[in-house]
């Protein structure tokens, strides 16, 4: 279906704009091995990609252990530096951005800082504005399907006809909970070593490509 077509098109930020998973995941790691905590960036990947930093006290918490209050503010202070001197777009992003008519947004599981800083730094806000959407908005983050209604909502868009970008199988899930077509998209650093085609498909994505440059491909 052509892209083109919909009322919405609602992309991810991490790891679909930005490829920003792999430095976030290494970022988690290390300061979880600060605080005592082992948890590889492999590990960090299969538990918390797509999902919001609340995933990570909720993981702990129903393992009896509970983070230490100043952990996940260091985290997000070691997340946005690191932002600022390495991250990069995801190639082929801002001509698939130029390009699309359609009305569009951001849902991120990120805070507001994260995703305001990741489109600044990689040149991606002026495609965007103020249309920015996050897990802080809504009482439950993906795979629940409510900040992706919530952005259809604050876009005026119909569910049904709004296609979401997305990377992760949380996020596969929200969208397709949410009653709306999703395409995975497997081109970020972090499905290098991993079958993105086969997790994406699997967790229900309609559509799974690897290239910006095949957005357009239906």
């Amino acid at each position: 279906m052509d892209p083109g077509k919909f009322d919405l098109v609602i992309f991810d930020c991490d790891g679909v704009l930005v490829d920003s998973e792999l430095l976030s995941c290494r970022c988690l790691s290390e300061v979880l091995a600060e605080f005592g905590f082992e948890l590889c960036v492999e590990q960090a990947l299969e538990l918390f990609l797509g999902r919001s930093s609340a995933a990570i006290g909720h993981y702990y918490r129903e393992r009896g252990q509970v983070l230490p209050d100043r952990l996940l503010p260091h985290l997000k202070a070691r997340v946005l530096e690191t932002f600022a001197g390495a991250l990069q777009p995801i190639p082929g992003i801002g001509s698939v951005l130029s390009a699309l008519n359609s009305p569009h947004c951001v849902a991120s599981s990120s805070d507001i800082d994260r995703v305001s800083l990741s489109l600044d730094v990689t040149g991606l806000s002026s495609h965007f504005e103020d249309r920015l959407y996050t897990a802080q908005m809504v009482k439950h983050g993906k795979p629940a399907p409510d900040l992706f209604l919530y952005a259809a909502e604050k876009m005026r868009a119909d569910p049904s006809c709004t296609l979401v970008i997305e990377d992760s199988v949380s996020g596969v899930q929200a969208a397709k909970a949410a009653g709306m077509i999703v395409w995975g998209f497997v081109g970020g650093s972090h499905y290098r070593a991993r079958d993105g085609q086969a997790i994406l498909s699997a967790a229900g994505a309609d559509r799974v490509f690897a290239r910006m440059s095949d957005f357009w491909e239906t």
